[in-house]
């Protein structure tokens, strides 16, 4: 990417993007490190690599706006607001996690930011967005709804149906493609018939544009002014951000079905390293943007170890948020 400066850059945005962005990055670190210290319970799925997508648009979203998530949710979680002591400890299954440690990464939430939820099933948070879209339709608010999936996603029914529904009703929603290569551990291409998610957005009748998802500027220029078509009522939106998985579909995947070559290129294009140089060429110093770094890992690093420190839940909440609609036996027979 070329670090050249767009004209009437507004530095302190940036700034506002490199600090979250190396939040980001640290968070998905430390997770790391607490699954290889055997801490985690489940499956965590890292968005290192992802990181100006989640920042781009989650730090454009106002705190009412919906957002919904997929299993790949850290970095979209932290961005929209949640708190990342809450995060860990909801990782840990501990207590004080931000879902009473009972969710977990892949169900990660936060109602009071506005996070309706990551999800562990592909796809089904897109149908989810287009319902908090006709909910926040029917009440008449100026909120949105956003969604944010991978490329994987688009293979799906949930895709057809939401982009359809959200179409047909003109709904404020903003669908976002993380097109990062893969779908688990298969190269997307190689199970995706026809030109992919744009054309089929558009196909729908939702605008739809196909930007560089590494480069924060275009991110966050292309995220602001679809927002506010949304909120002028000008209906759904859709953006294809191209970027790149750095690590593997887990934690504990290896990667080796992919590229080494590939791998190596794409941590050239790293999107944090890319709007460090867009900065310092805007003049700011090198120390301030090594400082982000070292604040977020600081930041991260007092996080886990209270996170290891905190206690079980209560195994009384084993019993709680649950639905029990009785046996179904006495109705069924």
């Amino acid at each position: 990417m070329s670090a050249s400066i767009p004209p009437n850059l507004d530095i302190k945005r940036y700034l506002n993007h490199h600090k979250m962005m190396n939040r980001i990055r640290a968070f998905e670190e430390t997770a790391a490190m607490a699954n290889e210290d055997g801490l985690v319970l489940g499956a965590i799925h890292l968005s290192i690599g992802q990181e100006s997508i989640a920042s781009g648009v989650c730090q454009n979203l106002e705190k009412d706006d919906f957002l919904l998530s997929t299993h790949r949710g850290h970095g979209h979680t932290l961005a929209k607001g949640a708190d990342p002591q809450s995060m860990m400890l909801e990782l840990l299954g501990r207590k004080g996690g931000i879902c009473r440690g009972k969710g977990g990464s892949m169900h990660i939430a936060d109602f009071s930011v506005g996070m309706l939820g990551a999800n562990g099933v592909v796809s089904a948070n897109i149908n989810i967005a287009a319902g908090a879209g006709h909910a926040i339709k029917l009440k008449g608010g100026n909120n949105i709804s956003c969604c944010i999936f991978g490329d994987g996603a688009i293979n799906r029914g949930p895709f057809l149906e939401g982009l359809n529904w959200a179409g047909v009703f003109r709904l404020p929603v903003l669908f976002v493609c993380e097109k990062n290569g893969f779908a688990s551990t298969t190269l997307t291409e190689a199970m995706t018939s026809g030109t992919g998610s744009k054309d089929r957005a558009e196909s729908l009748g939702i605008p739809a544009e196909e930007i560089d998802g590494n480069d924060i500027v275009a991110v966050d220029e292309c995220v602001r002014k679809n927002i506010n078509e949304i909120r002028s009522g000008g209906g759904p939106r859709f953006i294809l951000c191209k970027t790149y998985r750095l690590h593997g579909h887990t934690a504990s995947d290896p990667a080796l079905y992919r590229d080494q070559e590939d791998v190596d290129a794409a941590w050239k294009n790293d999107p944090i390293q890319n709007c460090k140089e867009l900065l310092k060429n805007a003049g700011v110093t090198e120390k301030d943007l090594a400082g982000h770094r070292h604040d977020a890992l600081a930041e991260m690093q007092e996080v886990y170890d209270l996170a290891k420190r905190a206690p079980w839940p209560d195994l009384q909440l084993a019993y709680e948020d649950v639905q029990d609609s009785g046996d179904p036996r006495e109705r069924a027979y």
